[in-house]
């Protein structure tokens, strides 16, 4: 694997724990595909430092479990916003 590769995908789960980001942030942040930032955590990362790897596979878990409450909330906000038009 190339350097540049590796210490992009050291970055992006760096980047994920610590402000517990989601994928498609993560992917605008460093601007790459979300499917690049999960290649990068769930199977080049486990090469490179396995650790970091778990730490950042928790916090993606985590926000795979949460989206649909995302996702219905911010259906809400703006139904909301249409009613006080």
């Amino acid at each position: 694997m190339k350097s540049y590769i590796e210490e992009r995908a050291v970055d992006i789960a760096n980047y994920i724990v610590e402000k517990n980001a989601t994928v498609r942030q993560t992917a605008k942040e460093f601007r790459v595909s979300k499917s690049t930032v999960h290649k990068d955590v769930t199977e080049r990362l486990l090469q490179i430092n396995p650790s970091l790897a778990k730490q950042a596979r928790k916090v993606l878990d985590l926000n795979k479990a949460e989206r649909h409450i995302r996702g219905g909330m911010a259906t809400r906000e703006k139904y909301l916003k249409l009613e006080h038009k």
